[in-house]
C-alpha cells in the first residue's frame, strides 16, 4: 500500500496542472460570450459555498443546531451586521440550542 502514494501525488498533480494549464493554452483570445463570461464569474462563489454550507451543518454536535445558526447569519448579513456580529450571533445560538437540546 506504500508504494502507491507517489503515484496518488503524481496523478493528483497531474490533474490539478490540467485543470489550470490548459485553459490558459487553448483560451487565446478573450472571451466574449456573455453565458460564459457569467458562468465564470460566479465559479467561486459556488465552489465555496458548496464546500462550506455542509461544513457549518455538520460541525456541530446537532444538524439543527447548525442549520438553525446558518439561517440566523444569512438573516443578521442581510440587515448589515458586521462579520463578527454574524460569527458571535451564530456561535451563541449553537451554545444555546446544543445545551437545551442535547
Amino acid at each position: 500500500m506504500q508504494h502507491s502514494i507517489p503515484v496518488y501525488i503524481a496523478v493528483m498533480s497531474a490533474v490539478t496542472l490540467c485543470v489550470k494549464i490548459l485553459p490558459l493554452a487553448l483560451i487565446r483570445r478573450p472571451i466574449k460570450n456573455r453565458f460564459i463570461r457569467s458562468f465564470l464569474y460566479y465559479v467561486p462563489y459556488v465552489t465555496l459555498s458548496v464546500m462550506t454550507f455542509p461544513a457549518i451543518i455538520q460541525a456541530t454536535d446537532s444538524p439543527i443546531a447548525g442549520a438553525v445558526a446558518l439561517v440566523a447569519g444569512i438573516v443578521a448579513a442581510w440587515y448589515g451586521a458586521s462579520l463578527f456580529q454574524v460569527a458571535a450571533t451564530c456561535c451563541v445560538l449553537v451554545f444555546l440550542i446544543e445545551l437545551v437540546f442535547v
